[in-house]
């Protein structure tokens, strides 16, 4: 298995991230996904987990089910809520027993079981931890404009140098204006910090999941909006689609010649964006239809 650290060392990396099926409904829709993404050959693929003994179990499994079944390369994620520091430590051994050596190391959001166990409270103790067990390559959670809980983005940045002092590299939120990354990189730059930090990209493809996008941590910038809705009074039917694919490709294009050692991309377990992303930076070979590599 590869060390995402060691890959970055090579060159550029292109990931995707996933997050552990609840249903057999959804099993059947990231197993479709698996099968269409792995022909474009990402450098490494990564899987959330929020938290908890179901959830944790879910992510150790798909993370295991990969580096055994297939020729991808998982990073598991990890936060500290929910877990006291003995279990976190009992889940990074795990992980090691099982072959696994890339870790995402997050502090989590807040458990809404207010009576959950929380030993360790910011990412920085669980990369140390990770350190002290061994044998990982750690990465670490960017925000390009900032976390919603910091007192101001000076702040922030200087909590995120002190973060990748200790880890392997940072892969960001998802942003919407190449300024926001290359801003973070120069900022951290400023405080020693040459660490590569991935950008991570999510691709608007309908009007309706605008307004989820402030929530889940990056608002959709008004200009984008506008030309969002331009594209939809065009075509109602795919002109949305077509719009976010082509400004998510401008973006990717933008922070790539800014100097990005990469890009990762959010795909909400689904594969057809990233497909086409990735076609249009000219980074797949040919793919048919159904996601295989033509002939």
């Amino acid at each position: 298995m590869a060390r995402i650290s060691d890959l970055l060392s090579a060159g550029r990396t292109y990931s995707f991230e996933f997050f552990p099926p609840k249903s057999d409904q959804e099993l059947l829709v990231l197993s479709r996904t698996l099968v269409e993404l792995q022909p474009l050959g990402p450098s490494f693929v990564s899987v959330t987990y929020r938290g908890g003994a179901a959830s944790r179990q879910r992510t150790h499994n798909l993370v295991s089910g990969m580096l055994h079944t297939t020729t991808l390369v998982p990073m598991a994620h990890l936060v500290c809520v929910a877990h006291t520091r003995l279990e976190l430590a009992e889940i990074l051994c795990s992980l090691r027993r099982s072959g696994v050596e890339n870790v995402l190391a997050l502090g989590g959001d807040p458990s809404p079981d207010a009576g959950a166990p929380r030993e360790l409270n910011h990412a920085i103790e669980l990369v140390e931890l990770a350190r002290a067990i061994g044998g990982f390559s750690i990465g670490v959670a960017a925000q390009p404009i900032g976390h919603p809980a910091s007192p101001g983005l000076a702040h922030d940045r200087d909590r995120l140098a002190e973060k990748l002092a200790l880890a392997d590299f940072a892969i960001t939120q998802f942003f919407f204006e190449p300024e926001e990354y290359l801003g973070l990189v120069a900022d951290l730059h400023d405080r020693g910090i040459d660490k590569p930090i991935l950008p991570g990209i999510m691709p608007v493809t309908a009007l309706s999941s605008i307004p989820r996008m402030a929530t889940m941590g990056a608002a959709v910038p008004p200009w984008m909006v506008e030309r969002l809705e331009a594209a939809a009074r065009d075509d109602e039917h795919d002109g949305v689609r077509r719009c976010g694919i082509e400004l998510a490709t401008e973006l990717c294009k933008a922070v790539l010649d800014g100097g990005a050692p990469g890009l990762h991309f959010y795909t909400l377990n689904v594969s057809s964006a990233t497909r086409d992303i990735y076609q249009a930076l000219g980074l797949a070979p040919h793919l048919s239809a159904a996601g295989t590599v033509a002939t």
